[in-house]
């Protein structure tokens, strides 16, 4: 008889093991428990009666690294090569991206020539911060902030404008207090390898690349920045569920896990509202708060740390205009703490995906990112921030920022409350791998709990590189 492996948490994280466990040689029997009513997480996706989508969630999935090549070896298994929407390299939502501060849009240089003069917001050409890297030592702390790392190695503008937006587009956190060795792991690496980055990252680190499929050799021969679906990326857990069903997988919604105990045999007993189950192994793809309630008593140091990981709240805000056009053509903006910062950035939803613009007449889609690491002093309590206060700053950035004066013609809006970031005091961080399970760190291997963590509380960020989880682990809007 097989084993019993169950899987806590029905989001991107838990269905991705799920799906790992079930297309083994030898496939154990694999139970998902997950608390709320449905399934997939981060990715959330709304589809209008005329083909618009507005993600909530997650817009799109970038095919970099082991784990980019692998999701997209998944997608293909999944049978869905055809829904997949992809951004090219010389597309403008890859090549345009742009920083606004000092009430102006900047656009980030995207070639040498831009590297080589002064370009606002920088006071030099970014050239020099180069320089910096390939001539300072190495470091020599096991962790650091990613704001200390970034001003160590590449001076104090990059990590106070560049870095600051992009931790607070990538996890909605302050950089700050993000631990560069979990959020950054290939910063990290390339400069305990070779002493600089930028000589680290050029020299790479002879990884493999994962799962080949034909889908990722296009993307590297197309220089893909990020793909998206076209049902949005919703339909991805959807054909996720599809997928287990008939293999024998056992999805339950509305299962809250009450506690976790290890049996003196090595099984695990979990309780859950309405009974309990038996299981041999267990996967957790839960939150860092929610996993350390239900821990055992004889975890309690790794409960500790898993209360210690900061948690932050981003409020996405889904806006569609007609007979508007946007005065630069890119992904988006990111917006600097010190410019403004309730407003963590905004998607030009429209110009990378226009194929989920709908059929109606010709619009322009935008997400609007607010809190994150400074919702409450923005906004008060998440839970009961009122929609139209979140609507209206929306609307206020959208003017203010890109000049569209028009009332939108349609408006979501989501609080994706209690999104994890991690601090560079603690051991985990925002993490959502799409890829096959990672061994535990040393912090959890030192536990006596032979569990997986998987999800958004240890590893590294939400999704395959996402450039929008709310931290999310599920990653914010940008990467």
């Amino acid at each position: 008889m097989p084993p019993t492996v169950a899987v806590v948490g029905g989001g991107i994280s838990g269905l991705a093991a799920c799906y790992y466990l079930a297309r083994g040689p030898r496939p154990p029997k694999v139970l998902l428990l997950e608390a709320s009513a449905r399934l997939g997480g981060w990715l959330q996706s709304t589809r209008t009666a005329d083909g618009a989508v507005f993600e909530h969630g997650p817009r799109g999935i970038r095919p970099a690294g082991v784990v980019g090549t692998d999701t997209l070896h998944m997608v293909s298994e999944l049978g869905l090569e055809g829904d997949v929407l992809p951004v090219p390299g010389d597309h403008p939502a890859s090549r345009n991206r742009f920083l606004y501060t000092g009430g102006a849009l900047h656009k980030l240089p995207s070639s040498l020539g831009g590297l080589l003069r002064p370009v606002p917001p920088f006071s030099r050409a970014l050239l020099w911060s180069g320089v910096r890297d390939l001539l300072a030592p190495a470091g020599t702390q096991p962790d650091e902030s990613v704001h200390a790392f970034v001003h160590r190695r590449f001076g104090q503008e990059v990590a106070d404008i560049a870095v600051d937006s992009l931790c607070r587009g990538v996890f909605a956190g302050d950089c700050r207090v993000l631990s560069i060795r979990s959020c950054f792991p290939a910063l990290f690496e390339a400069e305990r390898r070779r002493r600089s980055v930028l000589l680290g990252l050029a020299l790479g680190s002879g990884k493999e690349r994962g799962a080949e499929s034909g889908l990722s050799q296009r993307a590297r021969a197309e220089r893909w920045s990020q793909w998206s679906l076209r049902g949005g990326m919703e339909s991805l857990a959807q054909a996720l569920v599809a997928f287990l069903h008939p293999r024998g997988v056992e999805l339950r919604c509305h299962a809250p896990l009450r506690r976790l105990h290890r049996h003196p045999d090595g099984r695990w007993k979990l309780t859950l509202a309405d009974g309990t189950v038996m299981a041999d192994h267990v996967v957790s793809a839960l939150p860092a708060a929610a996993l350390a309630e239900v821990l055992p008593a004889e975890t309690e140091p790794l409960a500790q740390e898993l209360r210690h990981i900061p948690a932050v709240s981003v409020a996405v805000v889904n806006l569609q205009y007609e007979g508007v056009v946007l005065p630069v053509t890119g992904f988006g903006h990111l917006v600097p703490s010190s410019e403004d910062a309730s407003l963590l950035g905004i998607v030009y939803d429209s110009v990378a995906f226009p194929q989920h613009d709908g059929t109606g007449a010709a619009s322009v889609r935008l997400t609007v990112m607010l809190g994150g690491a400074w919702f409450g002093q923005s906004f008060g309590d998440p839970v009961a921030v009122a929609p139209a206060l979140l609507l209206q700053r929306a609307q206020v950035a959208v003017r203010e920022q890109l000049g569209l004066e028009p009332a939108p013609t349609r408006s979501i809006v989501k609080v994706h409350q209690s999104a994890s970031t991690a601090s560079w005091q603690s051991s985990g961080c925002p993490s959502a791998s799409s890829g096959p399970p990672t061994p535990a760190s040393p912090s959890t291997t030192a536990s006596p709990v032979p569990k997986q963590l998987s999800g958004s509380c240890w590893g590294s960020c939400a999704e395959p590189q996402c450039p929008c989880v709310p931290s999310w682990h599920t990653a914010t809007p940008w990467q």
